[in-house]
């Protein structure tokens, strides 16, 4: 491993921190209970009292890096309009629990639990939730939890309807053996497959030292933490779906080309939530189309988000 002022993915990480910080945002911890610790970006002690005013906006990240490496392109378009709240989930960036290992203490459901106890502990009565693929489980799971403080919710790439054998399409597609495989590469090779799962980009010719840079800056903190919420994932493991309509209006965003939850899954969940729904495909996209056409992306969120619910 590469001294940290020798190491291109610490300063690519460095820059991905200015932008938060040139969005209004501090880095924070908090320990929302006795056991559970939760770093994350929020509204600086000294922000405005015209931000203050703004609504709430939560963004979850997927199963990956922290959120600095998966929200980078939002932030500064979304803070023109939210008071922005983006912790990194539980066993993620600074994020951390002593609690016992169990399969519920290692759920989405737990960590939305975890968000939802990090949302109070700030103050911040009512706001909308954004979560991307596995932030999406967590983004969900928080809005059948908590209807009257969660405004809207949108869930990008995210198969909360996934089954079994859903689970098992995906690892055939990446000819892994088992889901921790995929989601948690170990060297430059594992990242190059990872990558072209979830991306439309390829880094064929990209040099190994340097994969090898941002797969240990990016995924070596926490391994058999983070393979545990792999197991305690509740979604996945039966061969029919648990998804119900909740009460919050939803937006679903999807790439075109998703290898991770293919669209289809897509048009199933938009049928099972019911007419609060609604469905955008963005083209020519994989898994990550707020990273791959963040614009797009943002111009769905904010004309959804900031467009009037319907009166009842």
């Amino acid at each position: 491993m590469a001294p940290s002022f020798l190491s291109v993915a610490s300063f690519v990480e460095a820059i991905l921190r200015r932008r938060f910080s040139s969005a209004g945002l501090s880095l924070q911890t908090l320990s929302i209970d006795s056991e559970t610790t939760i770093q994350f970006w929020g509204p600086s002690p000294s922000s405005s009292s015209e931000n203050k005013q703004k609504p709430s906006l939560l963004l979850l990240h997927g199963f990956g890096p922290s959120a600095v490496w998966q929200w980078n392109r939002q932030v500064n378009p979304l803070s023109l309009s939210f008071r922005l709240y983006i912790p990194d989930l539980v066993f993620f960036g600074g994020s951390t629990t002593s609690s016992a290992s169990s399969e519920k203490n290692r759920s989405e459901i737990f960590q939305a639990s975890s968000m939802g106890k990090l949302m109070e502990k700030l103050g911040v009565e009512r706001f909308i939730v954004v979560g991307t693929s596995y932030g999406g489980f967590v983004a969900y799971n928080m809005a059948k939890m908590l209807p009257e403080k969660v405004e809207k919710v949108v869930l990008a790439s995210s198969g909360v309807n996934m089954r079994r054998s859903d689970n098992e399409a995906f690892i055939a597609r990446a000819k892994c053996v088992d889901i921790a495989e995929v989601m948690l590469p170990s060297s430059g090779t594992d990242l190059r497959r990872f990558s072209g799962m979830i991306s439309s980009w390829r880094l064929d010719y990209v040099p190994d030292f340097l994969l090898n840079d941002f797969c240990q800056k990016m995924y070596s903190e926490k391994r058999e933490e983070k393979a545990e919420l792999l197991e305690g994932l509740s979604i996945g493991k039966d061969d029919k779906t648990n998804v119900s309509p909740i009460q919050q209006d939803v937006m679903l965003i999807w790439g075109e080309q998703d290898q991770v939850f293919p669209l289809t899954m897509a048009h199933d969940l938009k049928e099972m939530l019911g007419k609060k729904a609604t469905l955008k495909v963005i083209q020519k996209t994989s898994h990550i189309p707020q990273t791959e056409k963040p614009k797009e992306f943002n111009d769905i969120i904010m004309s959804f988000l900031l467009a009037p619910s319907p009166s009842l």
